[in-house]
Parts: C-alpha cells; structure tokens; sequence
C-alpha cells in the first residue's frame, strides 16, 4: 500500500509538472496546440485526477493577492471552455464549484481592502460566462450578494461584474437586469451622501447607464475586442469537433454550487444524490432511476428480470447503467466489458430499453448514448439501426415511451451525435397517428435550441439533391402538423409563449431547409 500510495503521489507530481508547463505558455496564439495537448492528458490519466490539478495550477495562477491582467483571465478561461465542450461539461464543473467555494470562504473573511483574491475569483466567473460556460442565472446570483452586502469592497466587485459582462446580461435577460439595476440604485439612494460621492459608486452608476442605454463607449475602461477575439477562437474551435459553443452551459444557481457536498451534483448527468440526512451515515446514490444500497445487488437483478433482460451480458449492462456513479462512470464500464464482433450493440439494444421504460425523459441516457457515438462509428451505426427498427413499430408502444425516444433522439441531433438524415426511412406521405405524435414531440424539441443549433442540425439536408424527400417531407410536416395545429383550440399543449417560439423558429427552419440565407 505505501508503496503505491509513493507512486500515485509521483504520478500526481509528473502531471502537475506538465500540465503547469502548457498554462504557463499559453496565449491565444497556440491555445489550439495547448488545448489539444491537454486533452490527450485527460485520456491517458484518471479525470478526477486531472480536474483538480488543473483546477489548482488554474486557481495559483489567476487567484492572488494583487489584481490578475483581464488578459491572462480571459485565456485560461478560454482554455476551459474548450475543454468543457471537447472533453465532458465535467471540466467546467468541477472548476466553477471549487470557484464558488473558494469566493465564498474568502468572502466572509475579512480581507485587506488592497487584496483582490475576491476580485480575481470574480473575474473567472465573468469570463466563463462570457465564453459561455455558465449561465447568467450564476452572475446573477453573485450581483445579488454583492448588492446586499453593498460595502466598498462590494462596489469594487459589482463595478468589475458589470464592465466585463453587463451587455451580455442585458442581451441574454434583460427583465433580470433591469430589476437588478433598479434594486442597485435603490441601494445607492439609501448611502449617505459622502458614500455616494466616492469615486467607485460613481463610476458604478455610469455603468450601469451605459449598459441600461446600450452605450458601449460610456462603459469606463471597456475594451471588448479581445474578448471577441477569444470567442471567435472558441466558436472555431468547437465547431470543428462538431459542438456548438453554447451547447454545454451549465444552469446552476450559486447556493446549489455550495450545497454540492450535501446534496449532490444534479448539472453532472447521473450523479445526483439525496446527500446526508437525518444522521445517515451513508449517503444514497442515484443514477438514472436506481437507488444503489448495501442490498441494491439483489434488486438490480430482480429489476433487470421484470425488463426482460433474457441474457447475462444485457442483465450485466442494464446493472452497469443502474448502478453507475454517472454517465461517464457507466461509459466506462461498458467499454471495460470488451464487447467484440457486434456484440456492442447489446448496450444499445439495452441503453435504449431502459430510456424508453422511464416514466420521465431522464437525460442520463442521452448523455451516455452521445458518448457512445461520438466514441466511435460502430457505436453510432449501431443506434442508427436500432432507431430504424423502433421508427417501424411505434405504433405499438406507449405515449411515455414514444415521449422518452424522441426526447431521446432531440439530444442526440442536437448534439451532433448523429444526423437528421436518420429520418429518411419514414415515409411523410403516409405516416400513422403514432409517427406523427413521435415527429411532433421531436421537432418542437429542436425548435426549443438556438438558431446556431438548428441550423447546425439541419445543415446536412439543406442543398443536399440526395435528401431532398427528406426535406420536402420536413417542411410539409413542419407547416401541416404543427403550425395548423398552433392555430387550433384544441391544438398543442403549449403555452402562448412557446407557440410564439415554434412560429417563430419554424420560419427559420423553413428557410434553412429552401436553402435561404439566414444571415448566420
């Protein structure tokens, strides 16, 4: 034992080592070199591991006592964000929760008015939401503490929030922000009159003008043009792996970030728990829809039964996805089995059984299915037949199970995991009740993404003289199924506001299907 425990710690030394070299030298100039060089790191060492040593040498470099260069920030959060999108939204996970951590344990410290620990973690947050990597629902959370404590300390914060993201706040959820705004100068209205003419409140509510009044030249020391530099670089560089840049953004509000310990990491698929309660001393898992326990063997193997699972290496995979930590833990595991000469497609034939059985959609499946298929071609050909199998009888499965498969294929679209084109052996010209609930439920789910996303989806019929039946057949089911039925009393079950989105995002993917510019 200690001797593995000496050459575990010498591994951990050697990593470090490497990975300190590539930060060190990284600039917009080779991030692409670097990036790619970390990411062959991740596959040749345990994630955990290299997660919380990137973490560390990230948070040594940026986090110090004196204000960080923007520039310095905005890179290694570029670098984070790629590989958030290219090796697992794990990445970026992890780094925001040991980010919210550590801003909180330093917040209630007392700091020195000249240490800018606070400021730094600040800015981190700032540019990962820039790059996207985070939701405003975060930076949102961070101005409402600030604005409540509202001491100097906290101006000099707010002010670095909003000047480095207070017009992506305004563009991204503008109701947000102007209540935001409304309670800042609630706030500054109730301060003396000698806390009002300092400097750093001044400067505050001149940015807040410029932003409310789309003024980017009022915004003090505002230069976005490097920003959009690096977000050029990332939207390239995503693409070319056939992501979107915005496809993994997390939505995690800042008190979930603290309470991770407790209760659980619900933004990492499958690895959400009920935490330590009532004095348990062990806490209960929960993947997909199994509870794992001491006893959990005999009731995996009882479960696996009743779904019949009539062989042993589909009763061995269906214990692997009930029983796995997360989607990656369960990957990992499937692979570990060394499945050959097309007996892989047992994980399909089972991975699929299991996402349709659920009673809700649970992403958990389409998160592993999308990992299976961007592994490897097998894997995708695989899912591509056994959808093509499941298009011909689903007529004969439940309302939850057609729900759950389209549900299912939305993400794997979406994604890139597989194409459109998987729809072109259903015959639009003569498509039954059930083809049409499964198209519907499907299509609205990708008219819910962003243009970029549709259009990235779609891109491979627009144009293409071989798919075209496939295109006429979407535009007709598009304008037949589910506009006419917007318009109808007992037509979808939408509200006013999302059939407002379908419309509109329906004309979009008319345009995008004639093969119209979209200015795009």
């Amino acid at each position: 034992m200690m001797g593995e425990d000496v050459k575990k710690k010498e591994q951990l030394e050697r990593l470090k080592k490497q990975l300190k070299g590539l930060i060190n030298r990284l600039s917009d100039s080779n991030i692409s070199s670097i990036s790619g060089q970390v990411e062959e790191l991740y596959l040749k060492h345990s994630r955990n591991d290299m997660n919380e040593t990137l973490t560390e040498l990230i948070l040594q470099a940026c986090v110090g006592p004196s204000l960080t260069p923007d520039r310095l920030i905005m890179e290694q959060m570029l670098l984070i964000a790629v590989l958030h999108t290219n090796v697992g939204n794990e990445v970026g996970a992890h780094f925001i929760q040991s980010l919210a951590v550590k801003f909180d344990k330093l917040y209630k410290t007392e700091l020195e008015q000249e240490d800018k620990q606070c400021d730094n973690i600040i800015l981190l947050f700032t540019h990962l939401y820039n790059m996207k990597v985070i939701h405003c629902t975060l930076i949102y959370d961070l101005i409402r503490l600030l604005t409540d404590g509202f001491l100097e300390k906290d101006i000099e914060m707010l002010l670095l929030l909003l000047r480095n993201c207070g017009m992506m706040l305004r563009k991204d959820d503008p109701s947000s922000l102007k209540e935001i705004i409304l309670q800042i100068q609630t706030k500054a209205g109730e301060c003396s009159e000698e806390f009002k003419q300092q400097s750093r409140v001044k400067f505050m509510l001149e940015t807040i003008f410029a932003i409310r009044n789309n003024n980017l030249r009022k915004i003090p020391n505002f230069d976005p043009s490097h920003l959009e530099h690096l977000r050029k670089l990332l939207r390239a560089m995503v693409r070319d792996r056939g992501h979107s840049d915005s496809e993994g953004t997390l939505r995690i509000a800042f008190k979930d970030l603290l309470l991770a310990e407790d209760k659980g990491r619900w933004w990492i698929v499958g690895s959400a728990w009920v935490g330590n309660q009532h004095g348990t001393s062990e806490a209960t898992m929960a993947t997909g829809s199994a509870i794992v326990n001491s006893e959990s063997s005999d009731k995996i193997t009882e479960l696996s039964r009743k779904q019949r699972m009539n062989t042993d290496i589909r009763r061995t995979i269906f214990g692997i996805l009930m029983t796995a930590e997360d989607y990656m833990d369960a990957f990992e595991k499937c692979l570990r089995l060394g499945l050959k000469g097309g007996r892989e497609r047992e994980i399909v034939h089972v991975l699929l059984d299991c996402c349709m059985q659920e009673k809700q959609f649970n992403p958990y499946y389409a998160y592993l299915a999308t990992k299976f298929c961007q592994f490897e071609r097998k894997f995708r050909m695989a899912f591509q037949f056994a959808l093509w199998d499941k298009f011909k009888i689903l007529a004969d499965f439940s309302e939850e199970n057609t729900n759950n498969l389209a549900h299912l294929l939305v993400h794997l679209l979406s994604s890139k995991a597989l194409p459109i084109s998987i729809l072109k052996v259903i015959e639009f010209a003569d498509i039954d009740k059930s083809t049409v609930k499964f198209l519907r439920t499907l299509l609205i789910g990708i008219l819910q993404h962003s243009n970029d996303t549709i259009k990235s989806v779609l891109d491979i019929v627009s144009g293409n003289p071989k798919l075209k039946m496939l295109s006429d057949g979407l535009r007709l089911f598009l304008h037949h199924f589910i506009l006419k039925a917007l318009n109808k009393k007992k037509g979808l079950d939408l509200s006013e506001k999302k059939k407002d989105i379908v419309r509109e995002k329906a004309k979009f993917v008319d345009d995008v299907l004639r093969g119209e510019d979209t200015g795009l």
